[in-house]
């Protein structure tokens, strides 16, 4: 990604100037990045941004989830490097120090607080469908919201199981910690060849819903008056489970109407 600033093509009215201050890689796809934060930029965890890259006398604009807490001073990304991607190829050679601009505002309904009730946050991710979740558990309100929040990584292999070390130590922050909810992370892996690591499990998050494995690692069942659902990652996933869903009684958060589950597509 070059280090020249954009181009004056993009109006100062829509969008700012950020700057990137540090990347970390995964895998050779999977990367973070972290960026620069307008002081009057605010967002609702589960939320995203609109970045924006010049490429030529074109600038390309993509939807990614803030992964960072509402409170940091700076922002953080989670994507994945699609092989001739227009966008993510203008990041194969990001660092810190180039620019990237940002919209002014956030966007997204996929919030904890679309839910009226409830005891038990579900979140279902498949890769970096991840990235609205680490937003949203490292949010003080939804540990007091809720009894208990289990959130479901599915990747294909093992190495794509990103946060493992943020995640597992949320509930050592106090400010968190003293919501009271109990946190269950459930990682899933579909094409590794070797049997999963201890307490991990095998298999997509539709086949191990409907074989009753997810409920029996968490503890606690799916159910209508209990249970609340955010999934998010691949487009074929949330179709099956919103299936799965309809069939045990929970129906979607619509405007004004409470509901048991929300979706973000991540295609």
């Amino acid at each position: 990604m070059s280090s020249t600033p954009p181009k004056a093509t993009v109006s100062h009215l829509k969008a700012s100037t950020e700057t990137v201050t540090s990347v970390h890689y995964w895998t050779e796809k999977l990367l973070s990045f972290r960026t620069t934060r307008p002081a009057a930029y605010q967002f609702t965890p589960g939320q995203f941004a609109r970045l924006g890259v010049v490429a030529g006398d074109e600038t390309l604009w993509r939807a990614y989830s803030v992964t960072s807490a509402v409170t940091e001073d700076e922002l953080e990304y989670f994507l994945v490097q699609v092989p001739g991607g227009l966008f993510t190829e203008q990041l194969k050679d990001l660092k810190p120090g180039d620019p990237i601009l940002l919209e002014k505002f956030s966007y997204g309904f996929m919030t904890a607080d679309r839910f009226a009730d409830g005891e038990d946050l579900w979140m279902l991710a498949t890769g970096t469908g991840l990235g609205p979740f680490i937003s949203i558990l490292q949010d003080p309100a939804v540990w007091k919201k809720f009894r208990n929040l289990i959130l479901v990584h599915c990747v294909r292999n093992a190495d794509e199981l990103a946060y493992q070390e943020l995640l597992s130590k949320l509930h050592l922050r106090p400010e968190l910690a003293a919501g009271g909810a109990r946190l269950q992370l459930l990682r899933s892996t579909t094409r590794d060849t070797q049997p999963p690591a201890a307490g991990n499990l095998q298999g997509r998050i539709t086949t191990l819903l409907t074989g009753g494995d997810l409920e029996a690692a968490a503890g606690l069942a799916i159910t209508a008056e209990a249970s609340r659902v955010m999934m998010c990652g691949n487009p074929e996933m949330i179709t099956a489970t919103r299936d799965i869903l309809y069939q045990r009684g929970l129906r979607p958060c619509r405007r004004a109407v409470p509901g048991q589950f929300v979706t973000e597509d991540y295609w």
